[in-house]
Parts: structure tokens; C-alpha cells; sequence
């Protein structure tokens, strides 16, 4: 007989218990291009904390349409995103407040062209707070794609979102996915500490597939599977945590 705790169906938990998710992978980098094609690509230099390629702009803007038309922008109380460069430019340029005006609005999210990206400096007016988490990284070490750049050019060009210096990239040495999937983990617990209700999260598929491969795992195999599917750049995904006390 099936174990009654995992036959899917619906289940009702208290408001208090339940925190929403939006789960944003990265738009199209640089060096996704090349990567998706001979992964020993990911060892360049050239890719160096990679920023969106053109096309990757092109799928900010339209999920930018999306979250402005069906009212998400409105509801996200905080934005939390990995601090390289392709997460902070997807953040900002899905939920940011639009164009900047100088001297109106206060300090950008994005000063204009940052990352090589041919875009006008992006408004904080009228966005939800954007903060930086590193536990929401891609894979430490190795992988020049994954190194980020000083605490001082990224206050530069991203003026109204706090980093920190990256202390964790190593060249030699790769973080293992159980050591991912257990950081993973930790950034959900901490997340379950925020007083916000509604939360978006923009991060990359090597991190939400193995943190969600090991968040899932009191899941029934379909939502397991439906969960733990591999991310597109710039696919969104809403779910609901539950503390189940």
C-alpha cells in the first residue's frame, strides 16, 4: 500500500506558515553561449564574472513585460540575488524601477552601460529593495564565469546594492554539489527568517538544481521531479515553502 505521506493530492497549512518564492535563473550570459556547447569553455578567463549577452537582455526585457503585466512586480516584497554580475543585471532589469532620471530619483541600481551592456542606468524608484546574498552563488572556484570583481567596482556599478568582497572563489579548487546543496540549504533556512512574505530570487541553475534536488526530498516524485527540472535562462518558477512545524 502507498505511504499515505506521499500521496498527492491537496493540503492546507496556516498563511503563517507559508512564504511565496520567485525563482529566477540568470538571463543568457557570455559564456553560456560557448559553455553549452564544450563545457571546458567555463575555464576561460575570458568569461571573467560573465555579463548577459544581447539576446540575454532581450529575455530581461520580456520577463520584465511578464512580471509587470500580471501584477508580480507589485506584490514582491524583496528581491535577493546572487552578487555576479549576470544575476545583478538580470535582477535589476526584470525588477528595477525603470529608467533613471539624475538628481530625481536616488541612487541607481545600475549606472548606465555597466557590464558592457549598451543599457541607460536603472531607477530604484518604485522597485522592491535588491540585496545581494552570497549563499545564493553558483559553484565556488575554478570557473572564471563564477569569480566576482571587488567590493569597489560593483559599488560603482551598482550604486544602491550592497556586496561584500568574495572571499570564497578559489582558482584550484571547486566546491563539491553536496557542499552546494548543503549552502543551498542554508540560504532557505535564512530566507525562512525574513519578515517578507513574498520573495523573488534570481540565481543560476548549478545552485537551484542541486538545492532544490536536496529540498525536495520529502516531496512525492512528481512534484520532486517538477520541482527539481533543469532552469532555462530567465525562466521564473513561483512555489510556496511551508514550515511544517
Amino acid at each position: 500500500m502507498q505511504d499515505m505521506d506521499i500521496i498527492p493530492g491537496p493540503g492546507l497549512f496556516p498563511a503563517h506558515r507559508c512564504k511565496t518564492i520567485h525563482v529566477v535563473r540568470h538571463a543568457q550570459g557570455v559564456h553560456n553561449v560557448e559553455g553549452d556547447k564544450n563545457y571546458k569553455a567555463y575555464l576561460s578567463p575570458e568569461y571573467f564574472d560573465a555579463e548577459l549577452t544581447p539576446l540575454g537582455w532581450q529575455q530581461v526585457d520580456n520577463l520584465r513585460k511578464h512580471v509587470v503585466a500580471s501584477g508580480l512586480l507589485e506584490r514582491v516584497d524583496l528581491v535577493i540575488t546572487s552578487p555576479l554580475m549576470r544575476t545583478l543585471q538580470t535582477a535589476v532589469g526584470v525588477f528595477g524601477g525603470g529608467s533613471y532620471t539624475d538628481r530625481v530619483d536616488g541612487l541607481p541600481l545600475m549606472v548606465a552601460n555597466a557590464g558592457n551592456s549598451g543599457r541607460g542606468a536603472i531607477s530604484s524608484f518604485n522597485s522592491p529593495p535588491i540585496i545581494a546574498a552570497e549563499l545564493c552563488r553558483e559553484h565556488f572556484g575554478v570557473h572564471p564565469c563564477d569569480q566576482r570583481r571587488s567590493i569597489s567596482d560593483y559599488q560603482f556599478l551598482f550604486p544602491a546594492i550592497e556586496t561584500d568582497e568574495d572571499t570564497v572563489w578559489k582558482a584550484d579548487v571547486r566546491e563539491t554539489t553536496e557542499e552546494l546543496a548543503a549552502r543551498g540549504l542554508k540560504f532557505l533556512k535564512w530566507l525562512w527568517t525574513r519578515t517578507e512574505k513574498e520573495i523573488a530570487i534570481v540565481t543560476h541553475s548549478g545552485f537551484l538544481f542541486h538545492t532544490l534536488n536536496a529540498f525536495g526530498s520529502d516531496c512525492h516524485p512528481l512534484v520532486k521531479k517538477e520541482i527539481c527540472k533543469r532552469f532555462s535562462n530567465c525562466e521564473l518558477r513561483s512555489m510556496v515553502i511551508v514550515d511544517r512545524g
